[in-house]
């Protein structure tokens, strides 16, 4: 006869974002959390602050924020930067093209980090770094792009995953981290802390 006392119980995972992009790319590993709690915290750059600095920071102050001593909970943040400027999340038409423009006919990196905190609150965090190269784009590129409304919300002014797609002439790195959750840097997090994966 089981004991089920004896049987050890099966990690529970807490989804910090309320991206379905992050919970479409996590089914990828065959992981289904348990709840999606959204973050909610101040996103506003430190001054100064790297972009690689401020993404690692924003995945691990979100598991922080949504701490759960019965769950891990999985965080990730995805900055697009030209330089060291970290580019915004495009609310607006305007946001999006100056984005756009900015963009045009050169690379730039996008930092895709994901932290994993432990229900004892002990956080593990991996990054990619992914570079990008839109095609020089033409006014009318822009204006059917901005017409398609894909930008909305999306860090840089661009969704990879939508037509913007077809202006990236050159990507070096990892794909679903531009998306917005690295798989293979996930998928170590999730490996470490006991998680069957597909």
């Amino acid at each position: 006869m089981v004991n089920l006392a004896q049987m050890p119980l099966l990690p529970v995972l807490v989804l910090g974002s309320a991206s379905p992009r992050r919970r479409e790319l996590l089914a990828r590993l065959g992981v289904e959390p348990a709840r999606v709690v959204p973050a909610d915290i101040d996103e506003t750059p430190q001054a100064n602050e790297i972009p690689r600095v401020y993404a690692r920071r924003m995945a691990i102050e979100k598991a922080q924020a949504i701490s759960d001593e019965q769950a891990f909970v999985l965080t990730g943040d995805t900055v697009v930067a030209a330089g060291r400027r970290i580019l915004p999340k495009a609310e607006s038409e305007t946001t999006a093209r100056k984005c756009l423009e900015l963009l045009s006919g050169r690379r730039h990196r996008v930092y895709s980090s994901v932290a994993l905190q432990a229900p004892d609150g002990s956080i593990r965090e991996k990054m990619s770094e992914t570079h990008v190269r839109f095609k020089r784009l033409s006014d009318e590129e822009i204006r059917c792009y901005i017409e398609s409304g894909e930008w909305h919300g999306k860090a840089g002014g661009y969704a990879i995953q939508g037509s913007a797609e077809g202006l990236i002439d050159w990507i070096q790195g990892s794909h679903s981290g531009v998306v917005g959750l690295p798989l293979f840097e996930t998928r170590a997090l999730l490996k470490s802390a006991g998680f069957s994966l597909a």
